[in-house]
């Protein structure tokens, strides 16, 4: 490390203002988790539909498992039927986290905006009856806004923040940071592993392939793959080239 690099200062303080929006915000939100976090089955969830209103908001009931982190939940905001599996993590400052009506993150999820150098278009926004799924991370420094009925498989990043290292003579911790943000429009099914850079859109429709790593847009109704991914080829409605059987949920909603 060079002399002259100095890390930022650490205290109770500053750890505080990374948790929730003042002492009193934090301790209630610690509290509130501490009492009811760890309580199992559907009764677990059903207490937390109740007492978890006082910190965070909630549209109609929806189900938070045990084990569920929470972090500035005052910026939280679930949407009826919305569901949190264990291990899910949410740091909502400041813009805030939105999940759709019928969403589910599943096992180990991560959901982190984190921002304290006043971006202006930091947030996330999850439309309804998506899927996130486990230990999918997304990064909403620069905004990330997902459609309807969007699946992520296990494992994919969604990182809207990006660090600059143009200059060889400073550490890259010292030239800062771009966050352009990204979107990914409706009906889109991203595979297991895959990557999604900052400033990419994703057209509705379209499949990136598992392992993928999306450095551009991605057009409406295509797929794509690949390091860094390009065009495989176009959904057009015709047969699939292979003879498999296809199995149609008979459910009207996950």
């Amino acid at each position: 490390m060079h002399p002259s690099h100095q890390y930022p200062a650490v205290g109770l303080g500053l750890y505080l203002q990374r948790q929730a929006d003042t002492p009193m915000r934090y301790l209630l939100e610690q509290l509130l988790q501490f009492l009811l976090g760890w309580i199992p089955t559907p009764l677990g969830m059903g207490l937390r539909a109740v007492f978890y209103r006082f910190m965070l908001k909630m549209e109609g009931l929806a189900a938070i498992e045990p084990g569920v982190r929470l972090c500035f939940a005052n910026h939280l905001q679930l949407g009826r039927g919305a569901y949190l599996d264990r291990g899910v993590y949410i740091h909502a400052c400041p813009q805030g986290v939105a999940i759709g009506a019928g969403t589910l993150v599943m096992h180990g999820a991560v959901l982190h905006v984190y921002n304290f150098r006043n971006l202006p278009h930091a947030g996330i926004r999850i439309g309804q009856d998506s899927l996130i799924g486990e230990y999918t991370v997304i990064r909403g420094q620069g905004g990330v806004t997902i459609g309807d009925r969007v699946y992520t498989s296990p494992m994919v990043q969604v990182i809207a923040v990006n660090h600059v290292f143009d200059d060889p003579q400073r550490s890259f911790v010292e030239q800062g940071i771009t966050a352009e943000g990204i979107v990914i429009e409706d009906d889109v099914w991203i595979g297991s592993g895959a990557v999604i850079t900052d400033g990419v859109r994703i057209g509705q429709g379209a499949v990136i392939a598992a392992g993928a790593v999306v450095t551009k847009d991605v057009a409406a109704h295509t797929v794509v793959g690949g390091v860094p991914a390009r065009l495989l080829r176009e959904i057009d409605g015709s047969a699939h080239s292979r003879r498999v059987e296809i199995y149609l949920s008979t459910e009207s909603s996950m």
